[in-house]
C-alpha cells in the first residue's frame, strides 16, 4: 500500500499506539489501514448421490476440479457467498443445507468456509469461471487433479461421515 484511500496521501508501514503489529497509515489524515484475511465461501452440492465439481477457468490452479468457492462479498453472509458462488461458476441453485468446514490458511490470509447443500432441480453447467461441470460419485473423483487442499479435506469428511449420516462442523488449520 502506498496511499491512503481515504485522503490519496502517502501511507508509512510502522507501529500504532497501543497495537502489538505494524500497520499501513496515512502520513495526513492518520488513517490506520487494517489488512484481515480474506473469507472463502464455497458449497459441497450434491445430487442424489453425487456430488458438483468445476473445471476452473481461472488461476490459480487453471484445469483443475474444485467445488464451488470463491470470495465473500461485502453485504452478504457466507451461506449465500456459497450459494452465490455456486450459481456463479456452476449456474446451480443449492439449498444450504448448514455449515460443514473451516479451514484456516494463516499462511495464505485466508478462511475457507465450507458449506453442505442440495441442488434444487440438478441442473448445472459452466460459469465464467469453469470450463466444465460434472456431478461424480464418489468412486468418480480425480483425487490427483483437485485444485485445492481444502477442497480435497471437504471431500474426505463428507464420505467418512455421509457413511454414518452425522455431519459435524470440521475445523482444521491447513
Amino acid at each position: 500500500m502506498r496511499f491512503c484511500s481515504d485522503c490519496g496521501s502517502p501511507v508509512r508501514f510502522g507501529p500504532v499506539d497501543g497495537d502489538p503489529l505494524p500497520r499501513y497509515v496515512c502520513t495526513q489524515c492518520q488513517t490506520i489501514h487494517y489488512q484481515n484475511p480474506k473469507v472463502v465461501c464455497g458449497c459441497l452440492a450434491t445430487w442424489e448421490d453425487r456430488i458438483l465439481f468445476c473445471k476452473r477457468a481461472i488461476e490459480p490452479r487453471y484445469g483443475y476440479w474444485t467445488l464451488p468457492a470463491g470470495f465473500m462479498e461485502n453485504g452478504e453472509t457466507t451461506a449465500e457467498g456459497a450459494q452465490r458462488e455456486t450459481q456463479e461458476e456452476a449456474n446451480a441453485t443449492v439449498t444450504i443445507e448448514g455449515l460443514y468446514c473451516v479451514f484456516n490458511i494463516p499462511q495464505i490470509s485466508q478462511i475457507y468456509m465450507m458449506f453442505r447443500g442440495a441442488l434444487v432441480d440438478g441442473l448445472h453447467s459452466p460459469g465464467a469461471e469453469s470450463l466444465e461441470t460434472v456431478l461424480w460419485r464418489d468412486t468418480e473423483i480425480p483425487w490427483e487433479q483437485l485444485a485445492f487442499p481444502a477442497v480435497k479435506r471437504t471431500l474426505k469428511f463428507y464420505l467418512a461421515d455421509r457413511q454414518q449420516q452425522e455431519f459435524p462442523v470440521h475445523v482444521q488449520d491447513l
